[in-house]
């Protein structure tokens, strides 16, 4: 005599549950590796922030640094200069937004808005052309006495803005700031 009529599930019911439950699990089990291995490795996290000494670079040179993979440009910029990036008008330039990760929204790309400290001496910027991701020539390369990306004839100038070229972007500038006066922290 089966007394299953006084039960609302059944036996059957109970197997259903349980083969679905381990189904779930077994699923999970699969498809967490696959999504853990799209988090960033323990080398890249650990490269999340760095600290720079900017304390041996002299005025009118820069050091690149790596950062996140990807090359970073520091320059120390001579008043000659900044009195140059700062004479710009700023509407006459192909990309008017200063790509500052530093500032809230799309604040106009002003010399100010672009560097580093309040006096304009230093320039913290990605070294990648925002172009096609080429690694743009420093050192007073170009027509504008800043950047210069060869492969395909971007010109920034000294506040690494976008003047010509087919770059549609001014070179973005990182999170960065000073810890102390001679050394800057990025990330």
């Amino acid at each position: 005599m089966s007394h299953a009529e006084d039960h609302p599930g059944t036996r059957r019911d109970f197997l259903y549950y349980a083969t679905a439950g381990a189904g779930v699990v077994v699923t999970g089990a699969a498809v967490w590796p696959l999504v853990n291995q799209m988090n960033p490795s323990a080398d890249v996290q650990a490269l999340s922030s760095i600290r720079v000494d900017v304390a041996d670079v002299p005025p009118g040179t820069q050091i690149t640094v790596k950062w996140l993979g990807k090359p970073v440009f520091i320059r120390r910029r001579t008043e000659e200069e900044i009195a140059e990036a700062r004479t710009v008008d700023v509407s006459a330039l192909p990309d008017p937004i200063a790509r500052n990760a530093n500032l809230d929204g799309a604040v106009p790309a002003t010399d100010e808005n672009r560097a580093l400290d309040e006096t304009g001496e230093w320039l913290v910027m990605m070294g990648v052309c925002t172009h096609l991701g080429c690694v743009p020539l420093g050192d007073g390369a170009g027509d504008f006495d800043g950047w210069f990306c060869p492969c395909h004839g971007s010109h920034y100038d000294t506040a690494g803005r976008i003047r010509r070229g087919p770059a549609p972007e001014n070179l973005p500038v990182p999170l960065a700031e000073f810890a102390d006066e001679s050394t800057i922290v990025l990330g």
